[in-house]
């Protein structure tokens, strides 16, 4: 590990570009440039990829074989695909983000009228709630290494028509048994934030992802909005059926968006090019035909046993996961607050689903504000690769994170009611707040592990999102309760202070991860494995995989 990794960075803005000592000269202007010795580093960006793969040649192997690696049909991959293409096949993944964090929030919508119509309590119907947010946090699991392995399409293919399958026998349950099974299966079933992230990873190099990546991390917190905003129109208007008819209906049309979006793994696409050449009479073979498919269990173990094994073995994954998973689950328990809260200013059931339009603009505003020291870090990569430390990508977090603290306060505060002359749009603004740090911690801790881990991101984000759901899940059953029996001895207020108390807890670690984030990366075994390969070959590990051992294989093997 270089000294600039271990020293602690600084509030100015050459240790907030990530730049070390004897990486700055001063210029005649006065502003920090990089040395001749930086300058000189290999720069392995898009074009001199490109250039790579049309001069370099094949390698050949102990078996006479010939490999067709990345670098020699870069053209042919999602890398090179134009701007508009990228960005539209990213919207529709998009849709799909939403599609899927909808149903993990609609249904708290329906809590009541299922509730009434099974005959049973309203805490035994948010059960259905909860075991879908505990299994998708599983699912995410799941679901990414066969992407990895089998490619984006068909696994998102299948995770889609298997959550609308599950929509159908729910919306036609005879008992409430049924709805908890199949949301269950339908929660599993859901590949979450963890593919959709792999797909970013397949069309952007590491140093251009970001902007693809906040549209993301916006599609997957917006999602839990749509839900509530819509679904007190729909419990006002319709019968609980429809809860999950328009799940499936919105599930439906997604996937038959996504039907027509092409196929972006990397060593998939390298598959394609070697058979269309071995055709054109080119002895070549990708990575995967040389490995062959495996099938034998310990193999099927191993691979979807990968992101937990990274969940439990590598810091990085398992810090950042838990402090975005708890905080998490603090938001979610701050939303139970909303009817008690409003109710006391004669908001119904769909002026308080109207109540979370705040929410959404905070998300909104907390995306925006990540763009210019988004702009700046593109910059800064594309005179140097090497230039920024992973930490760079927590420094605004650091700035907006006590957001969550104050908002959680302010909502306390402001929720005293009418009696207290207080207007309603008063915990309105403190809920944006705490929106704005909600995005930003999930954008921050996905944005700093896709930078770790590279090629293996869709796993490393695996934990996040198992983090998140598994928590909020848990929370599902307690956070009515909490609000409910608190206000019984003490007033409103305190139920959120006490989220505001913990949410002190739950921030500080971020700025410990800031300073000591070179140390805890070097206990990130398979973080530093990656990163050891990306210096011997001056450039990031392959997306593609190799036809030899990976490092991977390595690592995860026994």
């Amino acid at each position: 590990m270089s000294a600039s990794h271990g020293s602690h960075p600084e509030f100015d803005i050459s240790q907030e570009l990530g730049l070390s000592d004897g990486e700055k000269q001063e210029a005649p202007d006065g502003t920090a440039t990089h040395s001749p010795a930086s300058q000189s580093r290999a720069c392995h960006g898009e074009e001199q990829q490109k250039e790579e793969g049309a001069d370099g040649a094949a390698d050949g192997r102990a078996d006479g074989k010939v490999e067709l690696k990345e670098t020699d049909c870069y053209d042919k991959l999602g890398f090179s695909y134009p701007w508009w293409k990228k960005w539209t096949i990213l919207t529709v993944v998009v849709m799909v983000q939403i599609s899927m964090n909808f149903n993990a929030s609609f249904y708290a919508s329906g809590i009541t009228p299922i509730a009434k119509h099974f005959h049973i309590a309203k805490q035994a119907a948010r059960v259905g709630q909860m075991d879908f947010l505990i299994a998708y946090g599983f699912g995410s699991e799941f679901w990414a290494p066969w992407s990895e392995e089998y490619g984006r399409w068909p696994v998102m293919q299948l995770s889609l028509f298997f959550v609308n399958i599950w929509q159908i026998p729910c919306a036609l349950a005879p008992n409430f048994g049924t709805i908890v099974v199949c949301r269950a299966l339908g929660g599993l079933s859901s590949a979450g934030g963890s593919v959709t992230l792999g797909m970013v990873a397949d069309m952007w190099e590491p140093d251009r992802q970001q902007y693809a990546v906040a549209y993301i991390v916006f599609a997957s917190v917006a999602g839990s909005v749509v839900a509530p905003i819509v679904g007190g129109f729909v419990t006002t208007f319709l019968s609980w059926h429809w809860n999950f008819w328009l799940q499936l209906i919105l599930g439906g049309f997604v996937q038959a968006v996504h039907f027509w979006v092409p196929e972006t793994r990397c060593s998939i696409l390298v598959t394609r090019e070697a058979r269309k050449r071995r055709k054109q009479g080119e002895e070549v073979y990708s990575g995967d035909e040389l490995k062959g498919k495996r099938v034998d269990i310990k193999y099927f173990a191993t691979l979807w046993a990968r992101p937990f094994v990274m969940f439990v073995r590598e810091p990085i994954v398992l810090w950042l996961s838990l402090l975005s998973g708890f905080s998490d689950a603090l938001i979610f328990t701050f939303l139970q607050s909303y009817e008690p809260v409003y109710k006391q200013w004669n908001f119904n059931t769909i002026t308080i689903g109207l109540a979370f339009i705040p929410i959404m603009v905070g998300y909104i505003l907390a995306w925006f504000s990540f763009l210019p020291w988004i702009h700046r870090h593109c910059r800064v990569l594309e005179r140097d690769p090497d230039a920024l430390q992973p930490e760079v990508r927590l420094y605004w977090l650091l700035w907006v994170a006590p957001l969550l603290t104050i908002g959680l306060f302010g909502f306390a505060w402001t929720s005293l009611g009418p009696k207290h002359h207080v207007h309603w749009i008063a915990p309105m603004i403190f809920s944006s707040c705490i929106a704005i740090a909600n995005y930003s911690i999930y954008m921050a801790t996905i944005d700093y592990m896709i930078a770790s881990y590279g090629p293996y991101s869709a796993s490393a984000t695996g934990g996040n999102a198992l983090a998140r759901d598994f928590l909020a899940g848990i929370a599902a059953m307690y956070s009515v309760p909490m609000y409910k029996y608190m206000s019984k001895s003490l007033p409103l207020e305190w139920p959120s202070t006490l989220l505001g108390f913990l949410s002190i807890i739950f921030i500080t670690p971020i700025y410990i991860f800031y300073w000591n984030g070179p140390k805890i990366r070097e206990k990130s075994k398979f973080a530093q494995i990656l990163a050891s390969d990306r210096r011997k070959a001056g450039r990031r590990v392959s997306q593609c995989g190799s036809g030899d051992a990976g490092p991977e294989e390595y690592y995860f093997d026994p």
